[in-house]
């Protein structure tokens, strides 16, 4: 679906999410392994686990399967459960990423007279006067 608007912050193109079924099943098993490895990491540390060479690894390799499954969850959710918005943004020049006006692309030499006034523009490059 797309609108014809074309000021900035119209929605441009709006696809809803598919809100699939084996996705949604794929996130619960998912979060039920979530917490059996939170529930082994969190018994590990209790039960000083860490303190030998071996069981620092596996406390370790835990820990990286309980980020590992948490980004597969959140990948499924993003990609199956939120809808894809693209909206119209406002469109820069190159040079006003950095300046302010177009005939201070250049630069400018500092003088003394407005220094308080350059180092505010050179600190903040969108200062308005």
């Amino acid at each position: 679906m797309s609108s014809g608007g074309s000021s900035y912050g119209d929605i441009h193109r709006y696809e809803p999410a598919r809100e699939s079924t084996a996705a949604a099943i794929a996130i619960v098993l998912l979060t039920v392994i979530e917490v059996v490895f939170v529930a082994l990491f969190t018994y590990g540390l209790m039960s000083a686990w860490a303190s030998t060479e071996a069981g620092n690894m596996y406390v370790g390799a835990l820990l990286a399967f309980i980020f590992i499954d948490l980004a597969f969850i959140l990948l499924l959710y993003r990609k199956e459960f939120l809808p894809d918005v693209m909206i119209v943004k406002k469109r820069r020049r190159k040079w006003e990423d950095l300046y302010v006006r177009e005939e201070d692309k250049e630069g400018k030499g500092i003088d003394t007279g407005g220094l308080a006034e350059t180092l505010k523009r050179a600190v903040y490059p969108y200062y308005k006067k």
